[in-house]
């Protein structure tokens, strides 16, 4: 008698996979824990013996679920207050990761230039991108998961990856390119060197800050390396005058990132974005709510 399969064992063994699926669909690990949660009661209601294909099945739950709470951050952060970032992630040693998370993600696809390009597209366009492009899924499995004939799917993806394409920069330099600057960068942050950190920027540099609304951030981008170098000294100043600092260095997104907490309380997570040598994009998450799931 052949023994039936155990949805518990069988979903935990996909949860990296799923969540990290969600989270690429989502930006927010929130919303990804979520919809893993929902998910997960629609598998055990599911006819497991039915099954052929474990992996796709609850990626196709996952996505549908998923694509309901996109559809409808999507009105959200049309009214969102300031500049919208996804949640900080943890993808390297540097920090600990939440109890509970576990992803399979690495790489450029995590990183939070690469998931605000995704923004631009629609949620259908960014689910198969993500199934497609990220995690190699078969145009078949994808068309289950969506619920679209195999041709739009097909069609979608092209039109997906053509969008990508029109705003994908150069490469963000990988953790291990982009320390050596970073290490730079940091060193003329903290010793005040206003021409050290203009010579370390790049000519179109942006920095964006979430703050949600819900506290102090700047509400527009600051672009270029004189705006951004003495925004982020006049920040540091102001910081060391509202309680005891406490700096830290860890990988988020598939990048540096300096985590500060202020008397003991997470404040932000700052990720630096590296190419081509040069710092092009720093990314300031100050959101209470998006903090919720980081650990330090």
């Amino acid at each position: 008698m052949t023994e039936q399969p155990d949805p518990v064992h069988e979903f935990t063994e996909h949860r990296p996979l799923l969540f990290s699926i969600a989270y690429e669909i989502l930006g927010s690990v929130a919303d990804a824990e979520d919809v893993l949660q929902d998910s997960y009661l629609r598998w055990r209601s599911v006819d497991h013996a039915s099954v052929e294909n474990t992996r796709a099945y609850l990626a196709r739950i996952v996505t549908r679920q998923a694509l309901g709470v996109l559809r409808s951050a999507v009105r959200r952060r049309e009214q969102y207050v300031g500049p919208w970032l996804p949640e900080p992630l943890v993808t390297a040693a540097g920090g600990d990761a939440p109890d509970g998370i576990d992803h399979v993600l690495t790489g450029e696809a995590v990183t939070t230039a690469m998931l605000l390009v995704l923004e631009a597209l629609t949620p259908s366009q960014r689910a198969v991108f993500v199934l497609r492009e990220v995690f190699g899924f078969e145009y078949a499995e994808i068309a289950a998961a969506v619920g679209k004939s195999e041709a739009a799917v097909r069609q979608l993806n092209q039109r997906a990856r053509n969008s990508v394409r029109a705003r994908r920069q150069s490469a963000v330099a990988s953790p291990a390119e982009a320390q050596p600057v970073v290490e730079r960068f940091l060193a003329a942050a903290a010793t005040g060197d206003v021409q050290g950190l203009m010579d370390l920027l790049a000519p179109d540099v942006v920095f964006l800050a979430d703050g949600g609304g819900v506290v102090n951030a700047g509400r527009r981008p600051v672009v270029g390396p004189d705006k951004v170098s003495r925004l982020l000294l006049g920040l540091l100043d102001k910081g060391a005058r509202m309680g005891e600092l406490d700096v830290r260095v860890g990988a988020y997104n598939g990048m540096h990132a300096v985590v500060v907490r202020i008397d003991g309380k997470l404040d932000q997570v700052t990720s630096v974005e590296v190419r081509g040598g040069v710092v092009t994009a720093i990314y300031c998450v100050r959101n209470p709510e998006k903090l919720a799931a980081v650990k330090v």
